[in-house]
């Protein structure tokens, strides 16, 4: 594991409420052995009910019920609107550590004029530290996602980024090859994108999309490990690609990694 500073030494995060991390099943078409049915069902009896501690937390608009969380991160106020209406819109433990990595280990990991895309990007914040930062960012999600990510994106960087963040739709795995024909990002980000849906093996050929042999691409992927899926999966990504473990949070049980096309 390389020598790298701790994430949680210079961001203060202003109001969390009560942080909640919600816990994934299996993707059928993982080379993995499948966990059992019960299993699946409780983890997605995990996430919701975290999902609804938060709701509690906020008042509900007319249309939907809305959160916001401030941080301040790489210098700057940052005010994030989470949505109840999709897990997407909310606020996972990998997308701040991440953040909080990428500010602290800027001798390591240089975003100045580089191209960076996120996947899964919900509600932006990494993006947005990424344009901070003086990245080129695409952030990228489900259509359903795109306007509240959108949102935040502008909200938070607006006279302040070297670069206007851009935001595309993607859903792993369709229309790849038309969507980004010739991708030539410096960085693929993601952060939490491990969670109970059917999506992991598309996750992994998004990420082989963007990290093809002889590209100088760099993924760098943050998870909170809940269950044993999130190890199958971590197997999977390591087969995958060259990966080094960048740095572990034992507290937050978060791991980021490291990763590159393998030849």
């Amino acid at each position: 594991m390389e020598r790298l500073s701790t994430v949680g030494q210079h961001v203060q995060q202003k109001h969390h409420g009560k942080k909640k991390e919600v816990d994934d099943k299996q993707d059928k078409k993982l080379p993995v052995e499948q966990g059992t049915t019960d299993e699946a069902l409780r983890d997605q009896k995990v996430m919701a009910g975290e999902a609804l501690e938060r709701r509690n937390i906020w008042q509900p608009s007319v249309y939907y019920a809305l959160g916001k969380e401030s941080f301040y991160i790489a210098g700057h106020d940052i005010s994030i609107r989470e949505s109840m209406d999709t897990y997407g819109a909310l606020i996972w433990p990998g997308a701040i550590a991440l953040s909080q990595f990428l500010e602290n280990n800027q001798q390591h990991v240089n975003l100045m004029d580089k191209s960076v895309l996120e996947i899964g990007a919900g509600t932006g914040l990494l993006s947005i530290v990424a344009s901070l930062l003086g990245a080129w960012v695409t952030a990228t999600d489900l259509p359903d996602i795109l306007s509240n990510l959108t949102f935040n994106l502008l909200r938070n960087t607006k006279g302040r980024s070297r670069y206007t963040p851009q935001v595309a739709a993607l859903t792993w795995a369709q229309n790849l090859k038309r969507d980004f024909p010739y991708p030539s990002y410096d960085y693929v980000l993601a952060a939490d994108v491990v969670y109970p849906h059917s999506c992991l093996e598309e996750l992994l050929e998004t990420l082989r999309h963007f990290c093809q042999p002889g590209s100088q691409t760099t993924v760098l992927w943050a998870n909170k490990i809940r269950f044993q899926s999130d190890l199958r999966f971590t197997e999977c990504f390591k087969s995958s690609f060259n990966t080094t473990l960048l740095i572990e949070l034992p507290q937050q049980e978060v791991r980021i990694y490291k990763a590159t096309a393998k030849e």
